[in-house]
């Protein structure tokens, strides 16, 4: 279930040259879910931004976003008070429904927003997360410190060692001899194949894809499961293991 409705700007400030993070205020109400996204209209822009939740409460949602193109350009232009047209409440999202005791949260980039609201979720169901993010140079990391805060084990690779662990996600999970019952992650697709490569557990993996609609009329993100065609949009953006096709 979405819903389209006009959102305000609280704050919109930067964590990274690049990387920005805005908190909009709203009807909050369809967003039930880690992992879900969002779709901005952006004025002069045909097709909506699709852009993960990374939190969201009673009435607000928090979002962030790299500046790579256009549009976002246009999105770190924009000041508190101004109003946005938004769809809420897209995607399936993360599932929390497992017996998993300590699952391992693994975020690439601009893959990370997402998990922090599910480790919030993970953490006040009595699971105890681990979090490992990767980034190419420790001038891309973002949020390491917010996840510390909640009060899970961090660890941080970058691909040029300047921070924390040199090499990739798949390398600190090995380096730091982690241990964990399910994964959950998302991130660029050459990251969750070979996190699916070098795992072996169940999990859920978040794919990003070019929507149309958003909300699966489209069908212009449709791609190949063991279940059949599903559309990312709406039938993901989350696939679980055992279902992915690479």
């Amino acid at each position: 279930m979405y819903k389209k409705d006009i959102y305000t700007i609280q704050s919109n400030e930067p964590l990274t040259p690049a990387v920005y993070r805005m908190v909009l205020e709203g009807d909050t109400q369809y967003v039930t879910r880690s992992g879900q996204f969002i779709n901005i209209e952006l004025e002069g822009k045909f097709l909506r931004r699709p852009i993960s939740v990374s939190d969201y409460d009673a009435t607000t949602i928090t979002i962030i976003y790299k500046v790579v193109g256009r549009g976002t350009e246009q999105m770190r232009a924009m000041r508190a008070g101004q109003k946005l047209d938004i769809l809420t409440g897209l995607g399936n999202g993360f599932s929390t429904d497992n017996d998993a005791k300590r699952p391992l949260l693994v975020g690439g980039g601009v893959g990370v927003p997402p998990l922090y609201n599910l480790a919030k979720r993970l953490l006040s169901e009595g699971k105890r997360p681990t979090v490992v993010l990767g980034f190419n140079t420790k001038e891309e990391v973002f949020y390491a410190e917010e996840f510390k805060a909640l009060g899970v084990d961090v660890f941080v690779a970058t691909a040029d060692g300047s921070m924390g662990i040199k090499g990739f996600v798949t390398d600190a999970i090995r380096e730091a001899a982690i241990e964990f019952d399910y994964l959950y992650t998302c991130g660029p697709l050459p990251m969750l194949k070979a996190l699916y490569d070098n795992t072996s557990v169940d999990g859920e993996y978040s794919f990003e894809e070019r929507m149309g609609c958003g909300f699966g009329a489209c069908m212009g993100c449709s791609c190949k499961t063991k279940y059949g065609n599903k559309r990312i949009c709406k039938d993901g953006p989350v696939l679980k293991r055992e279902e992915i096709i690479w």
